[in-house]
């Protein structure tokens, strides 16, 4: 049991690391800059974690019941 969830902690850093340098570059990650003003709202980039993290917790879930 250990085992299994250590192989999933890994996969899950090992997507986490490939993911990282796209956050904030994404396509629906909104930038505006207007004068000395500037927003940020990185939908794209949330919604991508969120099922991620959903898919981690889902496929951590299905090995526990096993």
């Amino acid at each position: 049991m250990t085992g299994r969830l250590l192989i999933i902690a890994g996969v899950g850093l090992v997507l986490l690391g490939l993911v990282f340098p796209l956050l904030g570059h994404l396509p629906g990650d909104v930038r505006f800059m207007r004068g000395g003003v500037r927003v940020y709202m990185p939908l794209g980039s949330c919604l991508l974690i969120s099922v991620l993290i959903s898919a981690l917790l889902t496929a951590v879930m299905w090995f526990w019941r096993s």
